[in-house]
């Protein structure tokens, strides 16, 4: 059986629809805080546990019997690691076979704030000698494209990632890699995939894709990095959210968000999904 943790979650509901259509709902645990959320699966027949990061002790309970465990992580930024943790040693605890773990892009050399407890993660799982597969993810086109309503309405981008070339991909082409590394015969134990997009573009090349798409013209302004972050407050976003962005924007400049292995089109067996075509589909929702 396969347990996927924060399976209430975007990405987690995405890999286990995705898993739905390879392999048996009776394959599929979904582990979350709240079962009700995720009813439409178990009307499905996934076997849904009930368990909570911060009570270690459900962890086990919930991993009980499962050979394989997909750690989404946590989306409590500052806190991931103990949540990580706890999931970690519950699957030591339960022989799991193969713990994949998403991760971020490059971890192993990203200076990204948002990397540091991936780090910590991914240096916890392998002191433990946990058989583990990492699914370094870099960032979802969504990531951009849920704020183009705002964009359309300023006619413009801010940003601080200058010439940076990032390659995203769609979140459910991520889900789908996942699932597929979860099912696959092959030992994955041991194998790192840094997972990005086959097309890179920088902000400006993102800027003109809307253009074209939509008829508007609209520019892309590159700021330094505080100026970005504090008009990220000003727009609403708590003080410590906008300074990890703006420093995520900054290390992409540097190539923290840039990859062009294919590993993540060759799990997919086909290309990943160029980022006008998601703006095409997000202009059309």
């Amino acid at each position: 059986m396969i347990a996927i943790t924060g399976a209430s979650g975007q990405l987690g509901r995405l890999v286990i629809t995705s898993l739905l259509e390879k392999t048996e709902a009776s394959n599929i645990i979904a582990v979350v805080r709240t079962p009700e959320t995720v009813q439409d699966f178990a009307d499905k027949g996934v076997i849904i546990r009930q368990a909570d990061y911060d009570k270690p002790e459900t962890m086990d309970a919930a991993l009980e019997g499962v050979e394989k465990v997909l750690l989404i992580s946590s989306n409590a930024v500052g806190a991931r690691f103990p949540h990580h943790k706890a999931v970690v040693e519950a699957a030591k605890k339960n022989d799991v076979k193969l713990l994949a773990y998403t991760s971020i892009l490059h971890a192993s050399a990203n200076k990204m704030m948002l990397a540091a407890e991936h780090i910590e993660t991914e240096a916890y799982i392998k002191k433990i000698s946990l058989p583990v597969v990492m699914l370094r993810n870099s960032w979802y086109s969504e990531n951009y494209t849920m704020s183009l309503p705002t964009i359309l309405e300023n006619q413009g981008i801010i940003g601080t990632a200058g010439d940076g070339r990032i390659s995203s991909a769609p979140r459910a082409e991520y889900a789908e890699a996942a699932a597929i590394t979860l099912l696959t015969e092959e030992n994955q134990a041991g194998k790192i995939y840094e997972l990005a997009g086959d097309t890179a573009y920088s902000l400006a090349d993102y800027a003109a894709m809307i253009s074209a798409t939509t008829g508007n013209e609209i520019a892309y302004t590159d700021l330094p990095e505080a100026d970005f972050a504090n008009a990220l407050v000003g727009a609403g976003l708590p003080e410590g959210f906008a300074k990890t962005l703006a420093d995520s924007e900054t290390q992409a400049r540097t190539g923290s968000l840039f990859e062009d292995g294919g590993d993540l089109s060759r799990l997919l067996g086909r290309p990943t999904t160029p980022m006008i075509e998601t703006i095409k589909t997000a202009l059309s929702a």
